[in-house]
């Protein structure tokens, strides 16, 4: 249920906003509440995530979600491969559209806006 991209996602989301509530992490990331619970709690236990406690203002508990060295280290290592994946995934549709813009032009469906 850990997917890589919700465990980037998770990662990413947490070293810029540690102090997000469960709901705001589901809500960022498109994934339901149930599924951030258990991919918080599996990367605790992969040692990439610490949860601390502590009290706010209005005297609730409150969680501020901080990645371990190991989990900063997981985060750059995962950056690279998908940036790779998205250059890829770019290079491929930059050649898709590359070749829908020669055949529009051979038939003469090209408007000037797009050539």
């Amino acid at each position: 249920m850990l997917d890589e991209a919700t465990h980037y996602g998770l990662l990413k989301t947490l070293e810029e906003n540690p102090g997000l509530s469960q709901r705001d992490l589901a809500k960022r990331l498109g994934v339901s509440l149930g599924k951030i619970n258990f991919c918080l709690n599996a990367l605790v236990e992969k040692g990439s995530l610490k949860i601390n406690n502590f009290r706010n203002s209005e005297n609730k508990l409150a969680y501020a979600y901080l990645l371990t060295p190991r989990g900063v280290e997981q985060k750059a290592r995962m950056t690279v491969e998908f940036l790779q994946i998205k250059l890829c995934e770019y290079e491929q549709l930059r050649k898709e559209i590359e070749e829908l813009k020669y055949e529009a032009e051979q038939k003469g469906l090209l408007d000037k806006e797009l050539e």
